[in-house]
């Protein structure tokens, strides 16, 4: 897939229906692991439709419980 333009990417950011719930969101069509937040300036947020961004969440945040867990006292 071709790198979308800046308008596409606003498009798909404004679009209701990619944001579930109003927090997650969730667009096949887009292949970036770390989409803006709903309110830009507020970070960056995944895209949950991408198993790639899922991927890049899950294992370190895994890791940190794993890490956790086997802290000794």
């Amino acid at each position: 897939m071709n790198k979308p333009s800046q308008e596409t990417l606003e498009k798909w950011h404004k679009d209701p229906a990619n944001w579930k719930w109003g927090s997650f969101y969730y667009n096949k069509e887009d292949n970036r692991l770390f989409p803006p937040k709903r309110i830009a300036w507020m970070g960056w947020t995944i895209n949950f439709a991408n198993w790639k961004s899922i991927l890049a969440f899950v294992i370190p945040f895994s890791a940190v419980l794993v890490l956790l867990w086997f802290k000794k006292p």
